[in-house]
């Protein structure tokens, strides 16, 4: 792709994830993505043939991406030499990583946020595609990473992938609910309380005794 259409393309899917963010699936329209993007219906759909339904997988499906392949560098920096004296701010400092780009990719999580309210409107296939590219990966990679938490005799665990979604759940679901999943983001001081309690609360059962 030319380095002319290539920037093009960019634009559209830039003003696409805004006004989708903004707007929902059922409620945007070709007209007002090319008003944001400030391009003419017709370039959009030089780029995406098939209208709407194609770029509003384009935006869910390469957000994802982003958001995951920070999520992965997380978990490489992070509990990459994980030992027993440091695990406790290890998971921390893990954590705070893994909920950074709820901040750095606000456009994204915008989309998220209007694609489960009307996820009984938008078809299937968009939500399959947005869990395999982006929740499922880091998913199944944080899963990895507490099986050798685990072998290694840092966490007492006969399911890591339960503990992962244990971690989780007692701080980033937190979050999640009380920012409305990034919407009003929360203090640096509350989530980081919020962080730092929910690992000690996961040590409490998952720590070797």
């Amino acid at each position: 792709m030319r380095q002319g259409m290539a920037e093009k393309r960019a634009a559209i899917v830039r003003g696409a994830r805004k006004v989708f963010g903004r707007d929902g699936y059922t409620r945007t329209s070709i007209d007002s993505i090319a008003k944001e993007a400030v391009v003419s219906t017709r370039t959009i759909y030089n780029h995406f043939p098939d209208g709407k339904a194609q770029l509003f997988r384009a935006v869910v499906v390469e957000g994802s991406e982003t958001v995951v392949e920070a999520r992965l560098d997380a978990i490489d920096r992070r509990l990459h030499k994980v030992t027993a004296a440091d695990l406790e701010q290890d998971l921390v400092e893990f954590v705070r990583a893994w909920v950074a780009p709820l901040h750095r990719f606000s456009d994204h999580f915008a989309v998220v946020r209007q694609m489960r309210v009307e996820s009984a409107h938008v078809p299937e296939e968009f939500l399959t595609a947005w869990r395999r590219s982006g929740p499922q990966r880091a998913a199944e990679a944080v899963a990895e990473r507490f099986e050798r938490l685990a072998a290694d005799g840092l966490l007492t665990a006969d399911d890591p992938a339960r503990a992962a979604r244990h971690l989780l759940l007692l701080t980033v679901a937190e979050i999640d609910d009380r920012s409305f999943h990034g919407a009003l983001p929360l203090s640096e001081e509350a989530e980081g309380a919020i962080i730092e309690s929910g690992v000690r609360a996961f040590l409490q059962g998952y720590a070797p005794r």
